[in-house]
């Protein structure tokens, strides 16, 4: 089943004299747990998409589906369905995790949602699913009572994961979700987010400038440039056959990802 079906999607920031257009009439279609990197230099559109895919931005033209449904972010209906069922992680933990809560209360934050009611809206449920999420991604359940600021950055980013997976998500969007992190501890959070969707059954939509996160992480990738998407398509296929000039200059950048 299709999760999102994006057809001839263009979306533009500012008035008819000065504007911008972010994204240029892309096509994409992301099937139910498939993993996709969507790659590209700074100002390329990839954290755009990311927002179109998770109702944070409108098309300006052409048109969106979610589950095979026209996805119209002016019903209430359709917006309780797409909140329900994704979740983002994003690039700086330190910036998306609120310093005055504590870990239990950060992680348990979504389940509160009255869009999630029966996924632990009693409170020994949020309870019983704080203490699952946070031994999937790793931590122990002493962490509840800590604050943000009494960990590192690699397992920051674990509790933002946690939090992102307390509702059971069918959808999971990354922005960046290794940049901020030190060198040798990317590839420990890239093996959990592996671990995580195949073990949940989750789609994954991640960006990235680093095409060695997409080859270590995605089956799937589109490269954007200026708002286009200029390649499309299996991880290995691009990164080892590019058919690009632009894909073969990021694939020059890449640094090697040690695992």
């Amino acid at each position: 089943m299709s999760v999102f079906g994006l057809n001839d999607v263009s979306v533009r920031f500012g008035g008819r004299r000065r504007s911008v257009e972010a994204l240029r009439g892309v096509d994409l279609v992301i099937e139910e747990h498939e993993r996709w990197g969507i790659v590209g230099e700074s100002g390329s559109g990839k954290t755009t998409l990311l927002k179109l895919l998770a109702g944070l931005e409108a098309p300006t033209s052409g048109s969106l589906t979610f589950f095979d449904a026209a996805l119209d972010l002016r019903r209430r209906e359709t917006m309780a369905k797409l909140r329900s069922s994704v979740q983002m992680v994003f690039q700086d933990p330190r910036g998306s995790l609120d310093p005055r809560m504590t870990i239990a209360d950060i992680v348990a934050e979504p389940l509160r949602s009255p869009l999630l009611r029966g996924r632990g809206d009693v409170p020994r449920d949020r309870a019983a699913r704080v203490d699952e999420v946070l031994e999937a991604v790793g931590l122990d359940r002493s962490a509840k009572s800590l604050y943000p600021h009494e960990f590192s950055g690699g397992q920051r980013q674990r509790i933002a994961l946690a939090r992102a997976l307390a509702p059971r998500p069918k959808i999971l969007l990354a922005d960046e979700p290794v940049s901020a992190l030190d060198v040798s501890v990317r590839a420990h959070v890239l093996n959990l987010v592996n671990d995580l969707v195949d073990s949940m059954g989750l789609t994954l939509v991640m960006v990235t400038h680093d095409l060695a996160v997409v080859r270590h992480t995605c089956d799937h990738v589109g490269v954007l440039r200026h708002g286009q998407l200029v390649e499309v398509g299996a991880t290995g296929e691009v990164m080892d056959h590019p058919r690009q000039a632009y894909t073969k200059e990021l694939i020059n950048a890449v640094a090697r990802l040690d695992v």
